[in-house]
């Protein structure tokens, strides 16, 4: 799954991004099914969205239209996202994670950034996204980028009392 436009990061940074490797979803589903069940109580129907969402990254990639950045530090993966096709004008921002020990470092900042980047280098005019109300830091990320919420339902589908907000970025 090998692509260009990912390069390892200046040496004064403390992370890299390169490009995933077998078993990088793997990972990315692990470790989302771990911290969300630690962190918000979130179970088995959230690790099973997510290992759907790594599923059809993997089995519909158009190296065009797709991408994903991992996140390394010292050689272990602390962070995660991937853009990817939606229609030919639209891309969804997927499996954004960055790990505990790795916040404050402005990694996800940098991550939903290399999304756009891409984006609008890949042609698309609008990029999508879906997250939940809880995950403050996530959302503040979104608006600091120019993310306007266009919609919110309740649901139940990871725990009770959850409002699912769908984001969108004109480019």
């Amino acid at each position: 799954m090998g692509h260009t436009g990912i390069s390892a990061l200046p040496a004064t940074e403390s992370y890299r991004l390169r490009e995933p490797q077998p078993g990088d979803m793997g990972w990315i589903v692990h470790r989302h099914g771990v911290l969300y069940a630690q962190e918000y109580g979130w179970g088995g129907t959230f690790e099973a969205l997510v290992a759907e969402i790594a599923a059809a990254y993997l089995k519909h990639y158009d190296p065009r239209r797709d991408r994903c950045w991992i996140a390394e530090k010292d050689g272990r993966i602390i962070g995660s996202v991937a853009i990817a096709h939606e229609t030919e004008e639209e891309a969804r921002l997927r499996l954004l994670l960055v790990e505990p020990e790795a916040r404050g470092l402005g990694l996800g900042r940098r991550l939903v950034e290399e999304c756009i980047r891409f984006a609008k280098e890949a042609g698309y005019r609008k990029i999508a996204l879906w997250t939940n109300h809880p995950l403050h830091a996530a959302r503040r990320l979104y608006e600091d980028a120019g993310f306007t919420l266009v919609r919110e339902e309740a649901h139940d589908k990871f725990g009770e009392g959850l409002i699912g907000q769908s984001w969108e970025l004109a480019l």
